[in-house]
């Protein structure tokens, strides 16, 4: 195991396979690269991303690279923090056993917005938000999505958009992930107010945003739960297929 400092070997190791390695790419773009330490062993990638608390550590592999994954992760345990959260293939959290106690948060799936017709039979909504409209965007997630993940610097990149009904935020849509330089995009922090649901205006944010994404970077992808049945059958309606199955986790080392 070594820590790497080098993006360009960075990113012909995680472009191989950029819709499983979407969030990585993206964090190798200037925006997110102060939030990141890099390791790797052989062709195995692990991200540290210091950007949220507690830290996030992602680590990704096919199945014929879990091997060398969970042995990547059985060396670095030893460094990492006492808390953190982590995005691992199945199988390599097996890796932590002993150093964390790992408990699970459910399956989870990556997709990828594969086939793009599917936005034509939506009507797009939403305009750009901006940094002024932080106070609606953080009262929307506080009723329609209390405990998501939200990074207010996100909202810079310019890729969060919103429709407003009666002067208020109703549905947004917006990005974990944003690099043109490094041609991938993550969808994230999407929701609806609760009293404007079943209009369509998930589709509609979503569509938006989409299309505004799809001018500027070759993968657009995004995370959902497995089991968020409402969620993932809207983004296989516009297009998103799924990548790969991937497990959140809650670490928290042993002894602490």
């Amino acid at each position: 195991m070594r820590a790497e400092h080098d993006r360009r070997v960075l990113a012909g190791l995680l472009g191989r396979d950029p819709r499983l390695h979407a969030y990585e790419l993206g964090d190798l773009d200037e925006f997110f690269w102060p939030y990141t330490s890099w390791y790797r062993r052989g062709e195995a990638v692990a991200l540290l991303y210091h950007g949220a608390r507690p830290p996030t550590l992602v680590v990704l592999a096919r199945p014929e690279g879990v091997g060398e994954s969970a042995a990547l992760v059985a060396e670095l345990a030893p460094v990492l923090p006492a808390r953190l959260w982590a995005h691992l293939s199945p199988g390599v959290e097996q890796g932590l056993a002993g150093a964390f106690r790992v408990v699970s948060s459910g399956a989870h799936l990556k997709m990828a917005l594969t086939e793009p017709d599917g936005l034509a039979g939506v009507v797009a909504a939403g305009e750009v938000l901006g940094r002024g409209h932080l106070p609606a965007l953080r009262e929307l997630y506080e009723v329609a999505y209390p405990g998501n993940w939200f990074d207010p610097r996100m909202v810079d990149t310019g890729r969060y958009v919103g429709v407003w009904a009666e002067g208020a935020l109703v549905a947004v849509a917006g990005v974990h992930v944003y690099s043109p330089a490094f041609q991938v995009a993550a969808l994230g922090n999407v929701t609806t107010h609760p009293a404007w649901r079943g209009r369509g205006l998930a589709s509609a944010v979503v569509a938006r945003l989409c299309g505004l994404l799809r001018a500027e970077v070759e993968h657009v992808t995004l995370n959902v739960k497995a089991d968020n049945g409402a969620a993932v059958r809207l983004y296989e309606r516009l297009g998103f297929r799924r990548v790969a199955e991937y497990g959140e986790f809650d670490l928290r080392a042993v002894g602490c």
